[in-house]
C-alpha cells in the first residue's frame, strides 16, 4: 500500500503506544517518593535542568540585549535592566530549551511491520535533514534556532509584564534590586514594557508560524486579563479559591503552557498531537505549582531571600492560597479578605490566624504538590530522554525552592 498522508493528532496512539519499544525507567514516578516531599529517593540522580542548557543559554543575555537596543538611551537602559544585572534564573527559557530537546526525542510516524499499520505521532514534515526532527539532527537546525528565539520572546514578554506589574503595584524592589520605575520614572517604565512587547511581537512574526503567533498572542491577552482580574475582583470573588487559581493561570501559567505547546509546534508536531497536548498540560500545571509556591514563600521567606518585599500580596489587598485556606478555618477572616485588608490591624489579624492554623499552610503545600505531580504525569506521557527527565527534576525544584 501507499504511505498515508500525515494527519494531525495521534490517530493510532495513546500515551503508552507513543512509547512502544522505548523503555521508561521513571514511568510511575511520584514526586512524593523524593527527599523533601516525604520520600527518601534522591532527585540529584536526574539530570540538572540548568546545567544541561547552560552553554546554550550563555549567549542569551548578549543576544537579547542586542534585540532590545533602541536609539533612545533611557528607554534602552530601562529595557535592558533585567537582562544585564538582574536576570534571575531564566526559568522560562530553560523550560523551552529543555522542552525543545524533549519533543525532538518524540519520533515521528513509522510503519509498525508486525502490525502492518502506521503509528501517527502527529509530526509534520519539517525542513531539516531527513525531513523530520530527531534528537540527532535537532541541535543547530533551523527548528532549534526558532525554538531558541521563542525562549527569548517569552522572556521579553515576562520581563515586560514584571515592569508593568511593578508600576501598577507601586513596588520598590524586584529581583533583589530597584524596580525599573524607581530607577527612572513611571512613564519610562511603562514605555520600556511596551517597547519590549513590541520587539517580542516583531520576533514572533519572524518565526513565520501562524499557529504559534496565534497561541502566543493569546498568552499576551491572558496576562492582561489576569491583571484586570486582580484589580477588579468583587468581594465575593476574593474569597473563592477558583477565582484565585484562574488569576494565577492568567498571570503565570498561561505564558508557560502556551510557550510549551508552541515549542512542540515549532518542532514539527501537529496542534492536536499527544506530544503538543502533553507539553501544554505540563506548562499549565507547572505554572500553577510555581505560583502557589511563590505565594507560600510570601509568608515563609524573608524579603532579602525572595528578592522582592515579603507579604507583598497582602499589602495589595490580595488573598492567596494560604490566607484563603485560613479563612475557611477561621470565618472571622472572611470580611477582612472581602475588604482587601484595608482597615488598620487587618493584616496583623490575618497573619496571626494563618500562623495559628494547623492546616492552612499544609493545604497550600498539598495544592502546589498536586499540580507539580500533574505536571510530571503529563511529561511521563512522552518518551524518556535526558531533557524530559531534567524537566521532571525542574518540577521538583519548583515546589521545594526557598526563594
Amino acid at each position: 500500500g501507499e504511505a498515508p498522508n500525515i494527519i494531525p493528532g495521534n490517530a493510532l496512539r495513546d500515551s503508552d503506544i507513543l512509547k512502544v519499544g522505548v523503555p521508561d525507567t521513571l514511568w510511575d514516578m511520584k514526586l512524593s517518593d523524593y527527599k523533601g516531599l516525604g520520600g527518601d529517593k534522591k532527585i540529584e540522580k536526574l539530570p540538572d535542568p540548568f546545567k544541561m542548557v547552560e552553554k546554550e543559554l550563555q549567549p542569551f543575555s548578549d543576544s537579547i540585549k542586542e534585540l532590545v537596543s533602541t536609539d533612545q538611551p533611557v528607554l534602552s537602559m530601562a529595557a535592558k535592566h533585567f537582562f544585564q544585572k538582574r536576570h534571575g534564573k531564566r526559568t522560562r527559557p530553560v523550560i523551552i530549551q529543555l522542552m525543545s530537546k524533549a519533543v525532538a526525542a518524540c519520533e515521528p510516524e513509522r510503519l509498525v511491520e508486525d502490525r502492518g499499520r502506521w503509528e501517527y505521532s502527529g509530526a509534520s514534515i519539517v525542513d531539516v535533514d531527513g525531513g523530520v526532527v530527531t534528537s540527532s539532527n535537532h541541535q543547530g537546525s533551523d527548528v532549534w534556532r526558532k525554538q531558541g528565539q521563542l525562549g527569548q520572546i517569552v522572556e521579553m514578554i515576562h520581563v515586560a509584564s514584571l515592569i508593568h506589574d511593578d508600576v501598577l503595584d507601586e513596588a520598590d524592589t524586584r529581583r533583589g534590586g530597584e524596580a525599573v520605575h524607581k530607577l527612572y520614572s513611571n512613564k519610562v517604565a511603562v514605555l520600556a514594557g511596551d517597547y519590549l512587547l513590541a520587539r517580542a511581537s516583531v520576533l514572533l512574526a519572524r518565526l513565520e508560524n501562524t499557529a504559534v503567533v496565534q497561541i502566543m498572542a493569546t498568552a499576551l491577552e491572558s496576562l492582561v486579563a489576569g491583571e484586570i482580574m486582580q484589580l477588579k475582583s468583587s468581594p465575593e470573588e476574593l474569597l473563592q479559591m477558583e477565582s484565585y487559581l484562574r488569576k494565577s493561570y492568567y498571570k503565570t501559567a498561561s505564558l508557560i503552557c502556551y510557550a510549551c505547546r508552541s515549542t512542540a509546534l515549532l518542532g514539527g508536531h501537529a496542534y492536536g498531537s499527544t506530544v503538543a497536548t502533553a507539553c501544554e498540560e505540563f506548562g499549565f500545571h507547572l505554572g500553577l505549582a510555581f505560583q502557589i509556591q511563590d505565594d507560600i514563600l510570601d509568608f515563609t521567606a524573608a524579603a532579602d531571600v525572595l528578592g522582592k518585599p515579603a507579604l507583598a500580596d497582602m499589602s495589595l489587598g490580595l488573598s492567596t492560597a494560604p490566607i484563603l485556606y485560613a479563612a475557611q478555618e477561621f470565618p472571622h477572616l472572611q470580611p477582612l479578605v472581602k475588604r482587601r485588608f484595608k482597615k488598620q490591624g487587618d493584616k496583623q489579624t490575618a497573619l496571626e490566624a494563618l500562623y495559628k492554623s494547623k492546616t492552612a499552610m499544609n493545604k497550600a503545600k498539598n495544592l502546589a504538590e498536586f499540580h507539580a505531580q500533574k505536571a510530571a504525569d503529563a511529561l511521563l506521557r512522552i518518551p524518556q530522554s535526558d531533557a524530559r527527565d531534567a524537566l521532571l527534576r525542574l518540577t521538583y525544584v519548583v515546589i521545594t525552592r526557598k526563594k
